[in-house]
């Protein structure tokens, strides 16, 4: 029998595998197709043992059990992998079918790819899936962008197989256009670093100097769960942080070398690109950059002297809990920085792309099924939903009054990092960028005037009309001509 199969999947990796498993949970068969056959029978022996899922030793056959028109998911490795197997099906699809690319892809891949697609009358939607190997099983976050044509024919399912909201709403709704809906994954892993490094950097702070052991720590994680930092990374901190096994805590075990895919680095790029300072990811990025020289760190270690964060830690239990509550209203700050610097890269990508991104559904899409789910995701589009032209989400009345009683606590525990040697690269940055934000005058000034110094470059005034530049002869001997005025 042929064509009976509602959408089929190309990638066995363990992402494919629970999303296959979740499609056929909400009543859809399933094709699925692996390069290597020996992967494709474990699974149909294994996994999905018992279910409708149809196993596919070779492309020709996989394409002739889906049905018209044809819809294919690829879960393979992101780069030259999905261009070859998109080579590899063209022969094989008509006009009007439908590929899904939901790796981790590069937005501008995503871009080229449905334009050049179209050309050819295949629809193409390249999109976002998060929420790890739980998430794809059970209800992920999904980001569907690329060519809207498609859209119809595939929202059923993938709305189906998405986490929901606790009203029902699926996390999954069409972002934009091209590469609207990777740009938007780029941006989601983006802020997923950041928290990543927040979490690491209150967990060093609690450690050196307030001396908690894992049991504390772990207590406060869980508790601070309950609270204004409720989300997923936390939630699973305090998991880990409480996790033995036969020789004790496994995280003290870990070697503090962090490794990266790329998505991170991804953002950050993008953000120089744009000219959007996302101070706290590239920060984030670039402490996994510095973990990764252990071994220089160790020598450096018996080398660079400065004070030692855990020299004489002793405080009273009502001391290390108001430390405690600064620490939970700094990481809840600058949480919330990263988040807003997110927003101004997906804001600046939509005016230069022509997007039209709406921030509350993105917000919306987050609430559940990926990995930077939070409790405060919800005020994120409340604050859209009332001002869909926000220029900054710390403006919002919300986020303000938070920040503002925040602040206290914020700038006490970066003091305290600062004297006592605890590097807190993300927190710091985050508090730099929010006084710099607040401030009515930087010394850009100064600056302007350096590059006209030494290179013409110019500069306006604050006593002429924007727009108009100017030079100064500051030697008496460089004379008035003066460089081209550009931005990169």
């Amino acid at each position: 029998m042929t064509g009976h199969c509602d959408i089929g999947l190309i990638g066995l990796a363990v992402m494919g595998q629970n999303l296959i498993l979740n499609m056929n949970d909400h009543g859809y068969k399933v094709a699925a197709y692996n390069r290597t056959t020996a992967r494709t029978e474990a699974f149909l022996a294994g996994p999905a043992k018992g279910t409708q899922v149809v196993g596919t030793t070779t492309l020709e056959e996989f394409i002739t059990t889906l049905s018209i028109p044809r819809k294919v998911m690829l879960m393979v490795k992101a780069g030259d992998t999905v261009d070859k197997v998109i080579a590899q099906l063209l022969p094989l699809l008509d006009a009007g079918d439908v590929i899904i690319d939901g790796g981790n892809t590069n937005y501008s891949d995503s871009e080229r790819r449905t334009l050049e697609l179209k050309e050819q009358g295949i629809l193409f939607i390249g999109t976002g899936v998060s929420g790890g190997e739980e998430g794809a099983r059970h209800g992920p976050s999904i980001m569907p962008g690329g060519n809207p044509d498609a859209w119809p024919l595939v929202k059923e399912i993938l709305q189906a197989i998405a986490a929901k909201t606790p009203e029902g709403i699926p996390c999954c709704d069409w972002v934009g256009s091209n590469g609207a809906g990777h740009f938007v994954k780029m941006v989601h892993n983006g802020i997923e670093y950041g928290d990543m490094q927040l979490i690491c950097e209150a967990y060093q702070f609690m450690h050196d100097q307030l001396g908690m052991d894992n049991a504390a720590m772990q207590q406060t994680f869980a508790r601070w769960g309950q609270g204004d930092l409720k989300s997923y990374l936390i939630e699973i901190t305090a998991d880990i942080l409480g996790f033995q096994d036969d020789e004790g805590y496994v995280v003290d075990r870990i070697l503090d070398k962090a490794g990266q895919k790329g998505t991170g680095k991804w953002t950050g790029i993008n953000a120089l690109d744009f000219g959007i300072p996302l101070t706290l990811i590239v920060e984030a990025v670039l402490a996994r950059s510095l973990s990764s020289l252990k071994a220089e760190r160790v020598t450096a270690s018996a080398i660079l002297k400065g004070p030692n964060p855990t020299d004489a830690v002793t405080m009273t239990d009502a001391e290390r809990d108001e430390w405690l509550d600064a620490l939970e209203q700094a990481l809840l700050a600058a949480k919330m920085v990263s988040y807003a610097q997110g927003f101004m890269l997906m804001r600046e990508a939509s005016d230069e792309y022509q997007w039209d991104l709406q921030y509350g559904a993105i917000a919306q899409l987050w609430q559940e099924g990926c990995i930077i789910r939070s409790v405060f995701l919800k005020d994120i589009k409340a604050a859209y939903d009332k001002d869909a032209g926000l220029s900054n989400l710390l403006i919002d009345d919300y986020f303000r009054d938070k920040l503002q009683g925040a602040q206290t606590g914020w700038r006490k525990v970066l003091s305290r990092a600062v004297e006592t040697g605890v590097p807190m690269p993300a927190m710091g940055s985050a508090l730099a960028f929010y006084d710099g934000y607040r401030s009515e005058r930087l010394p850009a000034n100064l600056l302007q005037a350096q590059r006209d110094y030494f290179g013409a470059h110019t500069y306006e005034r604050v006593d002429k009309p924007l727009g108009e530049y100017f030079h100064s002869n500051w030697t008496g001997t460089g004379g008035d001509v003066s460089s081209t005025t550009y931005e990169v």
